[in-house]
């Protein structure tokens, strides 16, 4: 069984694709012609690719928000939140130093918006660990929180008063936007993502610290027992998922809006719950995961637009994914346990 961590979500992934094809024939659409516009809108052209890798970015880095602390058996489903609460520090930030150079404006934006998602998130991880509160409901309800936090403070004192249709703040300036990756339309978001990636898997993969959060994970009690800081390790693995999420709010800023505005509560952070359990937590298996996500997401105006589906017909297939992923993992651990072998 080798192979299973890999055939988990692929099995997945089909059974919903047909489910998906059930699910539009019911509503009068050609399921080989759905497929067809997914796969031409997200990767049929390289127009495609761009719009896909650009929705891929935030998705990494929100995915990491629940990856990280799973590895220490927790459930946090804070992205959202982090997010938001990035976005909005980060465009603060960029207000403040508006008048500083660019390299220096981009850097402060992106410590901002870290450092206000590591905090929320890092939150749950110690309410966690010193008060045992669920740290599903908690980051939950942390998410409303932020989200009318960004609402409250764009809508009213912070709003650009020439911003009519769509409160936001004022712009942080053309000069101090994330650019391009060469001659693309990508932004350097995407980089960031799977830079992220590849740190925290060689953080995780070749240091003590990846360790002791593997160990804390598999036992708290011998890891006590071993003299490791329960505690601190939470709420550190804790902080830097809610900093990775934070950061993704940032490269929308940045990247994307120019200010913040309530565009930040996209659903990333919900999204990267699904990328997170499709690519099993493992930091390297998010970066193609987040892509394919990030292309279904790129491709649900191409199916409203060519089959007359409503919109939200792309979060009916994630939907649908992150349902029968559940439930293919959870028929796996009861054959590994009949059978004897490591899920």
């Amino acid at each position: 069984m080798a192979f299973a961590p890999f055939l988990i979500p692929l099995t997945a992934l089909l059974l919903s694709l047909a489910l998906f094809g059930v699910f539009v024939s019911l509503a009068g659409a050609d399921a080989l012609a759905v497929y067809h516009s997914i796969y031409r809108g997200a990767f049929g052209t390289w127009f495609s690719w761009q719009n896909t890798l650009v929705s891929a970015a935030p998705l990494m880095l929100t995915a990491l928000c629940t990856a990280l602390p799973a590895r220490l058996g927790l459930i946090v489903i804070g992205g959202e939140g982090a997010m938001v609460l990035g976005g909005l520090a980060a465009a603060l930030t960029g207000l403040v130093l508006i008048d500083a150079n660019a390299w220096l404006a981009l850097t402060g934006m992106a410590l901002a918006a870290m450092l206000a998602g590591g905090l929320l998130i890092g939150l749950v991880g110690w309410l966690r660990h010193s008060r045992n509160v669920n740290e599903t409901i908690s980051s939950l309800l942390f998410n409303y929180i932020s989200i009318a936090i960004l609402s409250f403070l764009v809508i009213g004192m912070l709003r650009d008063p020439e911003t009519l249709n769509k409160p936001s703040t004022h712009h942080i300036g053309e000069t101090h936007m994330l650019g391009a990756l060469g001659e693309t339309s990508i932004h350097w978001g995407f980089a960031y993502g799977v830079i992220a990636c590849v740190i925290l898997w060689l953080l995780y993969k070749r240091t003590t610290f990846g360790f002791a959060v593997d160990m804390i994970g598999g036992n708290v009690r011998a890891a006590r027992l071993s003299g490791l800081s329960v505690g601190r390790n939470i709420f550190l693995v804790c902080l830097m998922g809610g900093a990775a999420a934070g950061l993704a709010g940032m490269v929308e800023v940045a990247a994307v809006h120019g200010r913040a505005n309530t565009s930040l509560n996209a659903g990333y952070g919900y999204e990267g719950i699904l990328i997170a359990f499709a690519a099993r937590h493992h930091p390297l298996a998010i970066i193609p995961m987040a892509i394919l996500f990030g292309g279904i997401r790129a491709a649900s105006g191409l199916m409203q637009r060519d089959h007359d589906l409503p919109d939200a017909t792309g979060l009916v297939l994630q939907g649908m994914i992150f349902i029968l992923l559940l439930a293919s993992e959870a028929v796996f651990a009861r054959l590994a346990l009949n059978k004897g072998f490591k899920a």
